[in-house]
């Protein structure tokens, strides 16, 4: 990280990172009768802890002027180990309230925030945001300077946009355990943090900007059109979303400007471009990037790459309504819901079957390679989440699935096999290119991950199904006289043996990540202790590589 700055780029960091050891310090003493002195006091150690990292090396000797002929992959590498760390962190989380539902008793503390409602969003933030976020910024940064044969356009920007949004992450999760948060879908921190990930998501967007600018490869690389659109309209759907006033400057708590069914339509409309721009576009550059470098073969239907990018762009953007069927919102806005979501199935489907069929020619590849077969079916788990989704937007088939753990199926068939099959197959792929070895230390080991990973999947999703379809079954059923034939407590007593099979499931992907998670610090391990040995290649000049050769 220093070795790499210039002497006056490590004086703007500690001027950078000494403003936001005041704000946390103001925040800290502003909030001293608040929860948000906590915060406060987090954001002044995060910036402390890095500020002596940084003067620890201040007046070391500046780079050579080759390095700036490299490629900058520190902010990549940091950014895996990162995502990897809340990996497990949130998935372990989402086993422990996986297990709360089948056993209540495995509270161990009767204390507020070891309470489902608190535990809950550590889980979706750790992985969402977390482990998801973390895998975007790092493989983006990756993909954008070989993909435009352009260095970074400096050495700052990158550490803040990734030290920065993990200082967020951080808020997040510490926020939900003391009772800081919006009480907003997807649990959205206090206005403070917003705050920090707007600034964070501005540099970000202004990283890709100026690359693109000074790029030498004159043609835009579609990877990096879906990533924009990732970085662009979670820009703008945070912000929407988040339009708070604060009570006062010493207090956590604000209130929305919306209210209402507006509030639940803009809530809606965030949730699910989430999913759209979040949890999708950048997964597809990222998908449309490492799958067709590691299957050596060209896209399949690079035209059919940009009809899927302007379908998903212009429909996913309509389609929140079909979560609010049979609510106080109007029923034409329900109908436009879920018509968009329908015909959301075409440009989505264009985008799995075009890395399947890009795959044509390598399936033996796909056969022998686990990191291959990880992105492989990371494709199909995409076509069939986008199938699902289109159907259950259906009115009449939303009556039956929502409310019931039907849709929470559903969300981890796009998260357990689509997301994080696509992450770890890409950090599989990168780690070796990142280390500058030729393999990861165990290719047995990203095996076992690859069916524990599987396995977990099955069990989960399709315990979910059930336990869904059975809800939806028996608060719909009545008997002869007009009142219902199952009360909800029967329909709980019901999902037991399901609730067991979640928890298994989500133990079986927790231990893939965790193999992973080995896997990968023993790679880094094997190549520092390779470092000076002869047959390692140095950095590769950014000039002399393009988008076809190997890295």
């Amino acid at each position: 990280m220093i070795a790499n700055m210039t002497v006056l780029q490590r004086k703007w960091s500690v001027a950078i990172l000494f403003v936001f050891a005041l704000l946390g310090l103001a925040l800290a003493v502003a909030g001293r009768h608040d929860p948000l002195a906590v915060h406060g006091f987090i954001i002044l150690a995060f910036c402390v802890g890095f500020l002596f990292k940084v003067l620890s090396g201040l007046y070391e000797p500046e780079p050579s002027a080759d390095s700036f002929k490299q490629y900058y992959d520190d902010p990549t590498r940091a950014g895996i180990v990162f995502s990897i760390a809340w990996a497990l962190l949130g998935m372990f989380v989402g086993v422990w309230v996986a297990a709360l539902l089948a056993w209540p008793e495995l509270t161990f503390v009767e204390q507020a925030w070891a309470s489902f409602g608190r535990l809950r969003p550590i889980h979706t933030t750790g992985v969402i945001f977390g482990f998801g976020g973390n895998g975007l910024i790092a493989t983006s940064f990756h993909v954008l300077q070989r993909t435009t044969r352009a260095r970074l356009p400096d050495q700052i920007s990158p550490w803040f946009v990734l030290l920065g949004y993990n200082l967020f992450c951080i808020l997040a999760v510490t926020g939900y355990p003391i009772g800081i948060t919006q009480s907003k879908e997807y649990a959205e921190p206090e206005w403070y943090a917003d705050i920090l990930l707007v600034i964070v998501w501005v540099v970000y967007f202004s990283i890709y900007l100026r690359t693109l600018r000074r790029r030498q490869e004159p043609h835009i690389y579609v990877a990096n059109w879906y990533y924009m659109a990732f970085i662009l309209a979670v820009a703008l759907l945070h912000i929407v979303n988040n339009l708070a006033v604060p009570i006062s400057w010493g207090q956590a708590k604000s209130y929305s400007l919306f209210s209402g069914v507006q509030d639940a339509m803009t809530q809606w409309w965030y949730g699910h471009n989430a999913v759209a721009f979040f949890l999708t576009a950048g997964f597809l550059g990222m998908m449309y990037y490492y799958l067709p470098k590691r299957a050596e073969r060209p896209v399949y239907s690079y035209r059919l790459s940009i009809i899927g990018f302007w379908g998903i762009t212009f429909l996913y953007m309509w389609a929140g309504s079909h979560h609010l069927h049979y609510t106080a919102l109007p029923h034409w806005v329900q109908t436009l819901g879920m018509t968009f979501s329908i015909v959301l199935l075409v440009p989505s489907w264009a985008s799995a079957g075009n890395a399947l069929a890009t795959l044509n020619g390598a399936w033996g590849k796909v056969r022998d390679d686990a990191t291959l077969r990880f992105m492989m079916v990371s494709a199909v788990f995409y076509g069939l989440t986008t199938f699902e989704g289109s159907f259950m937007a259906i009115r009449s088939v939303n009556s039956l699935s929502h409310y019931t753990d039907w849709t929470v199926g559903h969300v981890h068939v796009g998260a357990l096999g689509w997301v994080a099959m696509i992450t770890f197959g890409s950090f599989y792929a990168l780690v070796p290119w990142m280390w500058k070895v030729k393999t990861m230390y165990s290719p047995k080991l990203i095996e076992v991950h690859f069916w524990l990973a599987l396995t977990g999947t099955f069990i989960y999703i399709f315990a979910m199904w059930n336990s869904g379809i059975i809800q939806g079954l028996m608060w719909r059923t009545y008997n002869e006289s007009g009142t219902l034939s199952y009360s909800f407590i029967e329909s709980m007593e019901a999902m037991h043996p399901y609730y067991i099979a979640r928890a298994v499931g989500g133990l079986f992907f927790l231990s893939g990540a965790a193999v992973c998670a080995y896997n990968i610090w023993m790679t880094i391990r094997m190549a520092r202790q390779n470092a000076a040995s002869d047959h390692l290649s140095a950095d590769v000049p950014a000039h002399a590589v393009s988008l076809q050769a190997g890295e």
